[in-house]
């Protein structure tokens, strides 16, 4: 398939490195390739009007309440590797051993996806994207191509009826009407085909030249290949296939050039940087084969396969030009930590009205526990957001951006598709008046406070709008206030 013209060229603040690092923003210029199938934009318009999702990171690390994966990896990550001193191992060696033998440990008997399902629609999501297997390698469903999972013989969980775990998380939110999204990473540092036993690791990248070892990367492409097969064939539809560790990917003689002189100036990680080619294109086409329509997320790799972009931790400043979606974690951590801060309702909300009026989708992560579970701090939060969401989300759902997405710090601003209708987002409840000053009002206007019947009176002058609301329909609980304006569709956006 030839490759499409670029036809978008953007600065793009976003994170290029995988979940798990830190919020650290990195300023790049990313170019945006369109799928050609007319199938697949239609597609993502349809996820563009669910804007709300739940990312879910979970594996065997759970157990020690560590970064998910990133403490086996031999770079010297100082926010990854401090679980190496606490005691767990004397030596990187060590320490990765009893990581590994963290499956026979493994067991969540209070796993119950359905109520994990059941809090996440409460609260307004619409689609779910789940850790099938991480960086560690360790897959949370039954693959054929290792014993390195939940459903093997050594994993006490493996007796459990439900050990296939993505299977039932998958069929629990697909009976609540989810979209369906399989996060999948592409290193697997458990693989003997990615890091080689016959060299040590020295980074996140394959410890063997490629070039010189045909014959064992053709190993891990094709196990790469043979378990998203299975993920396609046996887990019902799939909406979203979310690939994530974009240093994988094929890079030009020029990239691996940059990579090296970047690494001997300290400014990158890659002590071995190499083109990584798995044959995405025909890995998507085989995917799609049995999974039509399906939207694919080759994260921070340009290219017709990233249909999305995913900006870690962050909410870009003005929006971006192309779908896009924040993947950020309720708490501190994306996987389970004791005792970890989660931000409260009103945050939470003020993020997702900011990320929706700059056109994205918010993809919200929280962790499950060792034991199968939430905490009971994250099913509080979800209650909490679905209560806002109950009576103003139809100002999320379906909506577009405006042509401003806002004014100042404290109001945003959205639109139904068709344009007729505009809602204006209010971070504070206006003591006396609020002046709006980038959305023209019609002269028959009506504009109303989502939740109230009562329409709210305005008045238009040289300086903008000022629009009044009782005091009496400011309600205790909320956390943003919500009107919306009713006007002819000949009113200019």
């Amino acid at each position: 398939m030839k490759p499409v013209k670029r036809i978008l060229h953007a600065a793009l603040l976003c994170l290029f490195l995988a979940a798990g690092f830190p919020a650290t923003v990195l300023a790049q210029h990313k170019d945006y390739y369109p799928d050609p199938n007319p199938a697949i934009r239609n597609r993502l318009e349809e996820w563009q009007d669910l804007k709300f999702g739940l990312l879910m990171h979970w594996g065997a690390y759970s157990q020690w309440g560590i970064v998910e994966s990133w403490s086996i990896c031999p770079e010297d990550l100082s926010w990854a590797t401090g679980a190496r001193k606490t005691g767990l191992g004397d030596d990187y060696n060590t320490y990765v051993k009893k990581y590994e033998n963290l499956k026979t440990t493994f067991n969540p008997t209070k796993f119950n996806p359905e109520r994990w399902a059941a809090a996440a629609k409460e609260a307004g999501m619409k689609y779910v994207v789940f850790t099938t297997k991480h960086h560690d390698g360790f897959c949370m469903f039954d693959t054929k191509y290792t014993d390195y999972k939940i459903t093997d013989k050594d994993c006490p969980f493996s007796g459990n009826p439900r050990s296939n775990v993505t299977k039932e998380i998958f069929s629990a939110f697909r009976k609540e009407a989810f979209w369906i999204g399989a996060y999948f990473s592409k290193p697997d540092w458990h693989s003997d085909a990615y890091w080689w036993k016959k060299f040590p690791a020295s980074d996140r990248n394959p410890n063997y030249a490629i070039q010189k070892y045909p014959a064992q990367w053709k190993k891990f492409v094709d196990y790469t290949h043979g378990q998203i097969n299975e993920l396609m064939s046996d887990y019902g539809k799939i909406d979203i296939l979310w690939l994530d560790g974009g240093w994988v990917r094929k890079k030009t003689e020029a990239e691996i050039n940059a990579d090296l002189t970047d690494t001997m100036e300290g400014s990158r990680w890659a002590r071995n940087p190499q083109s990584q080619d798995i044959d995405m294109p025909r890995l998507v086409k085989e995917a799609r084969a049995k999974q039509p329509n399906l939207i694919v997320v080759d994260r921070a790799v340009p290219g017709e396969q990233q249909n999305y972009l995913t900006p870690e931790q962050h909410i870009p400043a003005e929006g971006l030009p192309y779908p896009w979606e924040t993947c950020m974690t309720m708490g501190n951590s994306w996987s389970y930590v004791p005792n970890d801060v989660y931000k409260p309702a009103n945050e939470i909300v003020e993020k997702l009205v900011d990320i929706v009026s700059k056109g994205g989708n918010y993809l919200l992560n929280i962790g499950p526990g060792p034991d199968g579970e939430l905490d009971p701090v994250a099913y509080q939060r979800l209650k909490e957001i679905g209560a806002w969401m109950k009576t103003n989300g139809e100002a999320i759902y379906n909506t577009r951006k405006f042509t401003q997405f806002g004014e100042g710090d404290g109001i945003r601003f959205t639109q139904s598709k068709d344009g007729n209708t505009k809602y204006i987002f209010l971070f504070d409840f206006p003591e006396k008046t609020v002046r709006l000053t980038k959305m023209p009002f019609a002269k028959n206007a009506k504009l109303y406070l989502l939740g109230s019947a009562k329409p709210l009176t305005w008045k238009a002058s040289a300086q903008g709008v000022d629009v009044s609301i009782p005091t009496s329909l400011k309600k205790s609980g909320d956390h943003v206030w919500v009107l919306k304006l009713q006007q002819p569709a000949t009113v200019k956006n």
